[in-house]
């Protein structure tokens, strides 16, 4: 079943790019990946750096490899590429900001109360907007099913029942 998934994730990861794309994005991994053990680690990092004339600090490593949830394979590598490009923040981030509006922390929040928070807070919606956003919400009994909603928004919706 983990090797369902984890084919699942490879091949929605390789949709997300043109096939040229990913040609050139495996080059670059490779590239990168220095002692070719198909992952990225601070080693590598560090002779790639020391190919390019630089020797940046083992904490700016860490930190870059932090931002893999796990050991940065190809497919990890072209993930976080994928986020970085689309410009929207990790699922975790998303799910984060959602919760601090969720009290008893049960995965809802109410419908109405989270419409007047995107009206009226940071970057308001518009009504037209809010309608766009409402298509796509899963909703029980008129509470937002925001875990649910963050998959679809980061496009994991082949996974919401």
């Amino acid at each position: 079943m983990s090797d369902d998934k984890s084919r699942a994730a490879t091949s929605s990861v390789l949709t997300k790019f043109p096939q040229k794309q990913v040609q050139e994005m495996k080059e670059a991994f490779t590239m990168i990946d220095q002692n070719r053990d198909g992952f990225i680690d601070m080693n590598d990092l560090k002779e790639m750096y020391s190919s390019l004339g630089s020797t940046p600090q083992d904490q700016q490593l860490t930190e870059m490899l932090k931002e893999a949830p796990g050991p940065l394979n190809f497919t990890m590598f072209l993930s976080i590429f994928s986020e970085k490009l689309s410009g929207t923040d990790p699922e975790n981030t998303i799910l984060n900001s959602f919760k601090m509006f969720d009290e008893p922390g049960k995965g809802f929040i109410e419908e109405d109360y989270l419409k007047d928070l995107l009206e009226n807070m940071g970057d308001n919606f518009t009504k037209d907007e809010l309608k766009q956003t409402w298509k796509q919400v899963p909703m029980v009994e008129a509470k937002v099913n925001y875990p649910e909603f963050v998959k679809l928004l980061k496009g994991r919706e082949e996974e919401v029942a």
